[in-house]
Protein backbone atom coordinates (compact mmCIF):
# COMPACT_ATOMS: atom_id res chain seq x y z
CA UNK A 1 0.00 0.00 0.00
CA UNK A 2 1.23 3.61 -0.79
CA UNK A 3 0.90 6.62 1.38
CA UNK A 4 -1.39 9.22 -0.35
CA UNK A 5 1.77 11.80 0.93
CA UNK A 6 5.59 11.55 0.86
CA UNK A 7 8.04 14.18 1.88
CA UNK A 8 10.97 14.82 -0.58
CA UNK A 9 14.32 17.16 -0.59
CA UNK A 10 14.94 20.05 -3.12
CA UNK A 11 17.86 19.95 -5.57
CA UNK A 12 19.77 22.40 -7.30
CA UNK A 13 18.16 26.00 -7.69
CA UNK A 14 15.84 25.25 -10.90
CA UNK A 15 12.76 26.45 -8.77
CA UNK A 16 14.14 29.64 -7.13
CA UNK A 17 12.63 32.16 -5.63
CA UNK A 18 9.61 29.72 -4.54
CA UNK A 19 12.13 26.59 -3.97
CA UNK A 20 15.69 26.70 -3.14
CA UNK A 21 18.26 23.81 -2.99
CA UNK A 22 18.22 22.47 0.83
CA UNK A 23 14.37 23.12 1.25
CA UNK A 24 12.23 19.83 2.37
CA UNK A 25 8.66 19.68 0.70
CA UNK A 26 5.42 17.36 1.40
CA UNK A 27 3.97 15.98 -1.60
CA UNK A 28 0.82 14.50 -2.24
CA UNK A 29 0.56 11.45 -4.96
CA UNK A 30 -1.16 13.02 -7.74
CA UNK A 31 -1.41 12.24 -11.82
CA UNK A 32 -3.21 16.03 -12.26
CA UNK A 33 -2.41 19.16 -11.76
CA UNK A 34 -3.48 22.67 -13.06
CA UNK A 35 -1.25 25.73 -14.80
CA UNK A 36 0.79 26.80 -12.22
CA UNK A 37 1.12 24.23 -9.57
CA UNK A 38 4.43 22.89 -8.23
CA UNK A 39 4.70 19.05 -8.78
CA UNK A 40 7.51 16.32 -8.46
CA UNK A 41 7.44 14.39 -11.82
CA UNK A 42 9.60 12.73 -14.47
CA UNK A 43 10.37 13.63 -17.85
CA UNK A 44 9.35 10.71 -20.22
CA UNK A 45 13.06 11.15 -21.67
CA UNK A 46 14.52 10.98 -18.62
CA UNK A 47 12.35 8.74 -15.91
CA UNK A 48 15.07 7.76 -13.37
CA UNK A 49 15.20 11.61 -12.83
CA UNK A 50 12.87 13.13 -10.24
CA UNK A 51 12.41 16.57 -10.68
CA UNK A 52 10.36 19.67 -9.38
CA UNK A 53 8.78 22.14 -11.93
CA UNK A 54 5.97 24.37 -12.30
CA UNK A 55 3.38 22.68 -14.67
CA UNK A 56 2.53 25.52 -17.73
CA UNK A 57 0.22 23.55 -19.39
CA UNK A 58 -1.62 19.83 -20.21
CA UNK A 59 0.35 18.65 -23.77
CA UNK A 60 -1.30 15.90 -25.07
CA UNK A 61 -1.58 12.72 -22.83
CA UNK A 62 1.93 14.36 -20.79
CA UNK A 63 2.80 17.55 -19.10
CA UNK A 64 4.76 20.65 -19.98
CA UNK A 65 6.91 21.77 -17.32
CA UNK A 66 8.78 24.86 -16.41
CA UNK A 67 11.66 25.91 -13.93
CA UNK A 68 10.66 29.33 -12.23
CA UNK A 69 14.34 29.83 -12.67
CA UNK A 70 14.98 30.73 -16.25
CA UNK A 71 18.77 30.88 -15.98
CA UNK A 72 18.96 27.12 -13.87
CA UNK A 73 16.39 25.54 -14.72
CA UNK A 74 16.15 21.91 -17.00
CA UNK A 75 12.37 21.87 -18.10
CA UNK A 76 10.18 20.74 -20.60
CA UNK A 77 12.49 22.94 -23.39
CA UNK A 78 15.18 20.50 -23.02
CA UNK A 79 13.47 16.87 -22.31
CA UNK A 80 10.00 17.03 -23.64
CA UNK A 81 6.42 15.85 -21.76
CA UNK A 82 6.79 14.88 -18.29
CA UNK A 83 4.42 12.32 -16.13
CA UNK A 84 3.49 14.02 -13.11
CA UNK A 85 3.73 12.09 -9.43
CA UNK A 86 2.73 14.34 -7.06
CA UNK A 87 1.87 18.01 -6.30
CA UNK A 88 3.71 19.71 -3.57
CA UNK A 89 1.58 21.63 -1.29
CA UNK A 90 3.61 22.54 1.59
CA UNK A 91 7.24 23.31 2.43
CA UNK A 92 8.46 22.31 5.97
CA UNK A 93 11.96 22.69 6.33
CA UNK A 94 13.88 25.57 7.04
CA UNK A 95 10.64 27.63 7.48
CA UNK A 96 6.81 26.38 6.80
CA UNK A 97 5.17 27.73 4.03
CA UNK A 98 1.82 26.38 2.28
CA UNK A 99 3.09 26.64 -1.34
CA UNK A 100 -0.08 27.83 -4.11
CA UNK A 101 -0.70 28.29 -7.28
CA UNK A 102 1.61 30.61 -9.16
CA UNK A 103 -0.79 33.99 -10.96
CA UNK A 104 -1.31 33.59 -14.45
Amino acid sequence: MRLPWFAALVSGPSMVPALRSGDRILVRRATTAKPGDVVVAAFRSRPGLLVVKRVERADGDGWWLVGDNPFGSDDSVRYGRADIIGRVTFRWWPQPVRLRRAPR
